[in-house]
């Protein structure tokens, strides 16, 4: 483990000073190799869906394995602080909300219902302020989960492979993991697998927030958690509200189809101000999952 703490911790440093490289990013190179492998074995089948996960989250476990079994000693921590760096996102989540928040502040509603799908897959048009701060809320806060933490629990656990394993698994999920014609039972097998994946690491983003913020967050995740329609992203979108003292949840579209969701929180209606309240939240549950890791080893 401790070769592997070390690693995790010095991929979060890397993380935090140098955010996502803009070019020759290693997910957006699997991104184009799992584009390339859905066009051949495609179907509009649950089987063909399984096929397609197993093989590329198969295929990212057994380069992981590769790798952690030809490093030793401290080529073992450059490798897994390496394999962090490319898996985490937690910096340019940040830099996202913060950008929305900029141009929102400018009152620029244009450029902020551009940026909305650099965010999340909400249909932008039509959003006003108080919606899209919401929109950029509730993704910083489900985020948290999925661009940091998910990550640091499956690099402590699996190490390399963990780490790749996870970002893939994530990965699939963005891409096909939709309730549309197309990918409804192509998509189903990496829907469940990034839910399952998932499982663990967003209650442990819930319990970090509250360690971060205080009782208004165990009070708001222990009520409210299990209201969203995703089995993990309520956990986190809750302790959220409780910590930030906003009400999340309600109508959203995606794609045209209308959500009502259930509201999360006593407080009032999110502003603007609160997207740098999220994402400074945000960065500290991160380094509070990195302090936990370094304490472990």
């Amino acid at each position: 483990m401790r070769g592997s703490a070390e690693g995790l911790v010095l991929g979060v440093a890397l993380d935090a000073l140098l955010g996502d490289p803009r070019r020759g990013h290693p997910v957006a190179g699997f991104g184009r190799l799992a584009s390339g492998f859905e066009r051949l074995v495609y179907r509009d089948s649950r089987a063909a869906g399984v096929v397609y996960t197993g093989v590329l989250v198969g295929g990212a476990v057994a380069t992981g394995l590769l790798l952690e079994r030809a490093a030793r000693g401290p080529l073992r921590v450059v490798l897994t602080a390496a394999a962090t760096w490319a898996v985490l996102g937690g910096t340019s989540l940040g830099r996202e909300g913060l950008a929305m928040e900029r141009v929102l502040n400018e009152g620029d509603l244009d450029a902020a219902r551009g940026r909305l799908p650099h965010l999340c897959a909400r249909d932008p048009k039509g959003l006003d302020e108080a919606a899209l701060a919401r929109a950029t809320v509730e993704s910083v806060a489900e985020n948290t989960s999925d661009a940091a933490i998910a990550p640091l629990v499956w690099g402590a656990v699996g190490g390399i492979p963990g780490l790749l394993a996870y970002r893939a698994v994530n990965t699939l999920d963005a891409m096909v993991g939709y309730r549309n014609p197309r990918y409804e039972r192509f998509g189903w097998a990496a829907a469940r697998l990034d839910d399952a994946a998932n499982w663990v690491p967003a209650r442990v983003t819930g319990m970090l927030v509250v360690l971060c913020s205080g009782r208004d967050a165990w009070r708001v995740l222990r009520r409210d958690g299990g209201n969203h329609p995703s089995p993990n992203a309520g956990r986190c979108e809750a302790a959220f509200a409780g910590a930030l003292g906003v009400r999340l949840g309600g109508t959203n579209s995606y794609g045209g189809a209308v959500e009502r969701r259930p509201e999360m929180g006593d407080g009032r209606a999110p502003e603007v101000r609160d997207i740098g309240r999220a994402v400074r939240l945000s960065a500290a549950v991160t380094a509070a999952a990195a302090a936990l890791v370094w304490a472990a080893r």
